[in-house]
């Protein structure tokens, strides 16, 4: 496949934040630092891109309520005004993400900011519950959250459970060190031999494990790593611990220009769609299956498409490419047995 590198114009000190804990509700609302001015009676100012260490350029949106998709809500959620998203960015966030801001301690990030912008839409005051990746679902499991926005592709398996209102492609990047001349054009077996991180229950990981599982019946192997957190999988990918990371692509290009002038910069050797070799993967807002939520979130995403927010707000955070043309209700997804 062809690679394409998502430039991010980033302080070096950026990183170190990253590793800031976000309490859980703590980040939540979008306060004074990341909404601006007061706007029009019915309408919200979000501060896209706020505190995100140069990540972002900052924009302010104007919202309108739109009563209409409103009206679509669960009872429960439009009465008592709050949506609450779930984030799954601890221990260290996934710049850019999800993270921890300049302030070091409110959330950030393209994700948190597409909330904003969707709570914005539908009246709602967002408030954010920052948890680890599995806890995360707990949260939306047990009704503790209403919604998940953190980088969620949409699979089939996740559907057993879950309804999705997709708003970006998902795209997958291997990122090696520089020096390294090894490249990844979509066949596995360039893997075979290789070490390679990946984060725990994502679909990266899944996509991984089959790779390993037909390189073992091929009487080859590649060996999988885990790490807590971005950072330490960067150090170990310079150190020389692994030969590759396989992460979203968004992530993978930060660390790119995060490392452009250290001693061992990395770069992106390849990529490959989330949803496997014959489906272009895709992120969606994450709700509990037949929750009622999915469709009036997806609903006022085409809203934020339809008038030009949602372009400015890919735009704000470089990931413009990842653009989709609507967003749609569960759409078919990662299968169940990847090819």
């Amino acid at each position: 496949m062809t690679t394409k590198l998502l430039r991010f114009a980033v302080p070096a000190f950026a990183v170190a934040l990253l590793a800031a804990a976000c309490s859980s509700g703590a980040s939540g609302a979008s306060g004074a630092k990341t909404d601006s001015a007061p706007a029009a009676a019915g309408s919200t100012v979000v501060r896209v891109g706020s505190l995100s260490n140069g990540a972002a350029t900052e924009t302010d949106l104007t919202v309108a309520q739109q009563d209409a998709i409103r009206a679509e809500l669960p009872a429960a959620i439009r009465d008592g005004g709050t949506l609450k998203i779930a984030v799954g960015a601890l221990p260290a966030g996934f710049a850019p993400l999800a993270y921890v801001g300049s302030d070091q301690k409110t959330l950030t990030g393209s994700e948190p900011d597409l909330a904003r912008l969707v709570a914005a839409v539908l009246g709602l005051k967002p408030t954010f519950d920052n948890a680890t990746w599995d806890n995360m679902f707990v949260g939306i499991d047990s009704g503790k959250d209403a919604v998940g926005f953190a980088n969620i592709t949409d699979t089939e398996q996740r559907k057993q459970k879950y309804d999705f209102a997709t708003y970006r492609e998902d795209n997958l990047g291997f990122e090696t060190l520089k020096s390294s001349t090894w490249s990844f054009t979509g066949d596995y077996h360039a893997l075979a031999g290789k070490t390679v991180a990946v984060g725990s229950g994502t679909n990266q990981e899944k996509i991984l494990l089959e790779w390993q599982t037909k390189l073992r019946a091929e009487g080859k192997d590649l060996s999988v790593k885990y790490y807590p957190d971005s950072n330490s999988t960067l150090l170990a990918l310079t150190s020389g611990k692994i030969d590759v990371y396989l992460g979203p692509n968004p992530g993978v290009a930060y660390q790119v220009t995060q490392t452009s002038k250290s001693p061992n910069p990395t770069r992106i050797a390849g990529e490959y769609s989330g949803a496997g070799a014959t489906l272009q993967g895709l992120i969606g807002a994450t709700a509990k299956k037949d929750s009622g939520l999915a469709k009036p979130i997806a609903d006022a995403i085409n809203y934020l498409i339809q008038n030009g927010d949602y372009g400015k707000w890919l735009a704000a955070w470089n990931l413009s490419t990842e653009a989709v043309q609507t967003a749609q209700l569960n759409p078919p997804g990662l299968p169940a047995s990847n090819s």
